[in-house]
């Protein structure tokens, strides 16, 4: 076995799998990829390996103890196909004649699966046109080393979301919410640099008081009364004018960063609006909840106080420096001293609370999340009396976060004191080499006490403002999780020259070749189907076939991933969003009421309806009379999530939700699955008056509420696999005929051909 043989397969290899595929290779054979496989043919749990050579493809699979090695060489007629479906992937090694072998994997390998058949194609690319190996040899993982579509692409094996290292200059992006403001702002400034001298000036007047007044006076001269009700009256009126100053800018600066604050939130929201149901897929509701709530609140603060507070430090540092160096260089170069240490402490704890502060965001968050759970599902959380794990799922998350916390102020709490030993260290060395410089007679008695005043206030602002840098670090946390959700891009954009849809719409929906991934997944597969205005289609097939997701892609809830969905002859991305589905009503299985009243829940969709159009689509919904029978009717409070009614109750209500819009296009998505054959009967008598003129889409398992439909639909991972009215599917005992036996052995046969045989 070749060096070079033996290094590229420990690189390409699962380390567990070097040693024995190093025993089957050839000292001419190059391993190009692997894939290590997790289910046996019976899908259990099984481990095993695939490899693509440069000559053939190897595979091991387990039994018992013992390694079982197959290989097929390559051949110019031979194809990997690749397939998943309800959780399972597989690979199949295929060629003209027949299926030589094939491996199956659950999907946390289908990304390395999707390599392995890319690869495989490649080489035999490779082998009928004589292709050279280079371009696949320069187009590799650094680090994985399977190929890569294009040289520099990121490998989706070995990357992760990288997050950018927390940085103070985030928090400059706030300018573009702070722009509209400028003018109060630079009023703000101004108030500012104002209010700050005015402080400065009584330390000033301390020295004509103590050289003019107070020391001639312990050497027997008369006290100028004039003179000392003039240095009096300037301290008061220096104070008198701070105090005028410091309250406009705080005002001021206050109304402005509160603006801010509601400007960013508000910004913030409705960008998470305009996002697609894939972002929301894959967050937390209580990490979005504090990101909008808690972060922006504490941006707000740090704005109003802690900005101000520090802008006002370092105005004040430098004009007292600027004073103290006019009055005695070397005092002043005596009084800075500690001033570079200062800094350099400043810059080593930021570094730490950088990353402390982003860890308690994050434990944070859990702790909402627990909350955001919890609370909307009370009812599943007693049913199964989980109160007790609940509150120890709450308590696991608040030592965490007690932890965290804990952490971070074991270096804060370490910091302040060393900067305020340093300011009292340098306090001492003015008082040293002041009292050294009286005695020389270098300075007066005068000038040290407005030396120690001044210094007073440097050290203590210089304190202060060291203390900003956790508020800093918190805000500039805060402002990195809001850019985060801003910056996200949706998977559904709106165009930018949106066609209009024609007046009157006919709702006749083309879909082309359609293809979708969740993922790596692939869920529709080249899909056509063409449903003609005001036609009802019911969508049958086993769960996971496709059928919501079809409907999310025609509500372009997501955006086709090939071809393209048309309604009227239009593109659906080329519609504005809003103008689109303000065409299509909803109906879903699990219908979601907002809390509010049943009058607001209806005219959710036209929120200026009247109460004569809300209460007729209540009639057609068949709901009026079980809301007259509510205390307040129509103005009854519906709960949290329409808690305070039954399920089928809400159901109507979403019936007549979808009624008040007078949608051409229609969805339904189970909307009687969840509910008894009696409160069935009554909705099926409102969807019954919704469908009517209506081009409608409904989804359901239980094959009876179908038997009102033009077409039926069935679908198979992903493909239409035929169409046709019930009597012609149940003729071709295909798929829907296998579908309607299985129901009918389940007992919900005989309901289905009841309820066919009363519609005929």
């Amino acid at each position: 076995m070749n060096s070079s043989l033996s290094a590229s397969a420990s690189v390409l290899l699962p380390p567990v799998w070097v040693t024995p595929a190093l025993a089957q290779l050839s000292s001419q054979e190059n391993v190009l990829a692997c894939l290590e496989v997790d289910l046996d043919a019976q899908l259990q749990f099984a481990s095993g390996l695939l490899i693509v050579t440069d000559q053939r493809v190897l595979s091991a699979q387990r039994n018992g103890p013992e390694l079982v090695w197959s290989s097929w060489p390559l051949v110019a007629d031979g194809v990997m196909q690749h397939a998943d479906y309800a959780g399972v992937g597989t690979l199949a090694l295929v060629n003209a004649k027949q299926r030589l072998a094939s491996w199956r994997f659950t999907l946390t390998h289908n990304v390395q699966a999707m390599r392995l058949q890319e690869v495989f194609a490649d080489r035999i690319e490779v082998l009928t046109h004589g292709k050279s190996l280079a371009a696949m040899a320069q187009a590799r993982c650094p680090q994985c080393k399977l190929p890569l579509e294009t040289a520099g692409d990121a490998c989706p094996v070995c990357s992760r979301e990288q997050h950018a290292p927390l940085s103070t200059w985030g928090l400059f992006r706030l300018w573009r919410f702070a722009q509209p403001y400028r003018w109060r702002l630079f009023a703000g400034f101004l108030l500012t640099l104002a209010s700050t001298a005015a402080t400065l000036v009584p330390p000033y007047l301390t020295m004509p008081l103590m050289d003019d007044v107070l020391i001639p006076f312990q050497n027997g001269k008369h006290i100028d009364e004039d003179l000392v009700m003039m240095y009096l009256g300037g301290l008061l009126g220096a104070a008198a004018l701070a105090w005028g100053l410091g309250w406009a800018k705080t005002y001021i600066l206050a109304l402005v960063s509160e603006r801010i604050g509601a400007d960013l939130r508000t910004t913030a929201y409705e960008h998470l609006m305009r996002l697609s149901l894939e972002y929301f897929g894959g967050r937390r509701t209580g990490d979005l909840m504090n990101r909008i709530g808690a972060e922006t609140d504490r941006i707000c603060v740090f704005l109003s106080l802690h900005l101000l507070d520090f802008a006002t430090d370092v105005l004040m540092i430098l004009m007292t420096a600027g004073i103290l160096i006019s009055i005695d260089p070397r005092l002043a170069a005596a009084t800075l001293l500690p001033l570079p240490f200062i800094v350099w402490l400043i810059h080593t704890v930021r570094d730490k609370l950088r990353t402390g502060f982003e860890k308690i965001d994050r434990v944070w968050s859990e702790l909402t999340n627990v909350l955001a759970d919890t609370i909307p599902g009370i009812r599943v959380v007693k049913a199964f009396a989980q109160e007790r794990r609940e509150a120890n799922r709450f308590r696991d998350a608040n030592k965490h976060n007690l932890a965290v916390n804990d952490r971070i102020n074991f270096v804060w709490s370490l910091f302040s004191p060393t900067v305020t030993l340093m300011t009292e260290v340098g306090l001492l060395v003015v008082w040293g080499f002041g009292i050294w410089l009286v005695s020389h007679h270098q300075i007066t008695v005068g000038v040290l006490t407005a030396f120690l005043a001044y210094i007073g206030r440097f050290y203590t602002r210089l304190d202060s403002m060291s203390r900003i840098v956790s508020h800093t670090q918190k805000a500039a946390a805060g402002a990195k999780r809001i850019f985060e959700i801003l910056d996200h891009v949706s998977s559904v954009p709106e165009t930018k020259n949106p066609q209009q849809l024609p007046v009157p719409l006919q709702g006749r929906i083309e879909i082309q070749d359609a293809g979708f991934r969740y993922g790596n997944r692939a869920v529709i597969r080249g899909m056509n189907l063409d449903i003609r205005p005001g036609e009802m289609i019911g969508l049958v097939g086993q769960s996971g076939s496709g059928k919501s997701t079809l409907v999310n892609l025609i509500c372009r809830f997501y955006d086709v991933s090939e071809g393209a969905i048309k309604v009227d002859g239009i593109d659906i991305r080329n519609i504005a969003l809003s103008d689109f589905r303000s065409h299509i009503g909803m109906v879903l299985q699990e219908p979601f009421l907002f809390f509010g009243t049943i009058a607001d829940n209806i005219a959710y969709g036209k929120p200026d309806a009247t109460r004569e159009e809300i209460v007729s689509a209540a009639r057609a919904a068949h709901a009026h009379e079980f809301i007259l029978r509510l205390p307040q009717g129509y103005d009854s409070l519906v709960g949290e999530r329409g808690q305070g009614l039954s399920g089928g109750e809400r159901q109507r209500i979403s019936i007549a939700r979808a009624l008040l819009i007078n949608p051409r296009i229609l969805i339904l998505d189970e909307a009687t699955a969840s509910v008894d054959t009696e409160t069935e009967q009554e909705i099926q008598k409102a969807l019954d008056n919704l469908v009517q003129g209506r081009t409608t889409i409904a989804i359901a398992h239980r094959l009876s509420t179908l038997n009102k439909a033009d077409r039926l639909v069935v679908m198979e991972q992903g493909v239409v696999v035929e169409e046709g009215n019930h009597e012609t599917l149940m003729a071709r005992q295909g798929a829907y005929f296998r579908l309607y036996e299985a129901q009918a052995k389940n007992g919900e046969g005989a309901v289905a051909r009841a309820s066919t045989k009363e519609s005929e």
